[in-house]
């Protein structure tokens, strides 16, 4: 006979349930269309939708900007509970890493550049916000080696303040709401700013600290 001792199949002696390694294999495989990625790609294919609501009839008819707020809106809420549910239920996937932060910046960046377009929104703002997080992923890969910087407080804030405001400007708001949004927006600039520069600093901070590691390890 040519059977290997039942040691050398598991190191316990017992025979692996049948079953036991496709069912592993299938759950490994499923694990891509988990709750929290599948809310990834909704908001994902929000954005070309949202796009088309914006612009629809010139991109100035107030029933089709409040479509559009309704899939800006949409987006934003499942922003929110994808990353929860992922963290939560141990949904984590490298896809979900990859995705995620893709979608955010698309439905954001989309709905800037589209208010900006439409001389709703100074172009000036339109580049703050997206020059900020561009740097900021950019930043990240320079310091991903040494460790990665948790989200604050303050970016937190930084990005909830520019969902209310991105999707106050989106609606046909006028009087003094048209007023309030200017004060939201001006917020979520400072915020955007000022969270960006701690973020640089948490970066030099964190890759000095690496550096000097690695020349004491030397």
């Amino acid at each position: 006979m040519t059977g290997a001792p039942a040691s050398a199949a598991g190191g316990t002696g017992r025979r692996p349930a049948p079953g036991a390694k496709l069912g592993a294999a299938a759950v490994n495989q499923a694990s891509l269309w988990n709750i929290a990625n599948i809310l990834t790609m909704i908001r994902l294919l929000l954005v070309p939708g949202f796009v088309m609501l914006l612009l629809a009839d010139g991109g100035y008819d107030p029933v089709w900007r409040a479509l559009a707020w309704a899939a800006f809106a949409v987006a934003m809420i499942t922003d929110i509970f994808d990353g929860h549910l992922a963290r939560t239920y141990n949904l984590v996937t490298d896809f979900g890493k990859i995705a995620d932060p893709i979608a955010d910046k698309a439905i954001m960046g989309s709905a800037l550049v589209c208010l900006s377009w439409l001389g709703d929104l100074p172009w000036w703002v339109t580049g703050v916000i997206l020059g900020r997080e561009l740097g900021i992923t950019l930043m990240r890969f320079w310091v991903i080696r040494y460790g990665v910087i948790p989200a604050s407080r303050g970016g937190k804030l930084k990005t909830l303040t520019q969902g209310v405001a991105v999707g106050m400007y989106v609606l046909a708001l006028t009087g003094p709401l048209a007023t309030l949004r200017f004060w939201v927006m001006a917020a979520a600039v400072v915020l955007t700013v000022v969270t960006g520069l701690d973020y640089i600093r948490q970066a030099v901070v964190l890759r000095r600290k690496g550096l000097a590691a690695e020349r004491a390890a030397q």
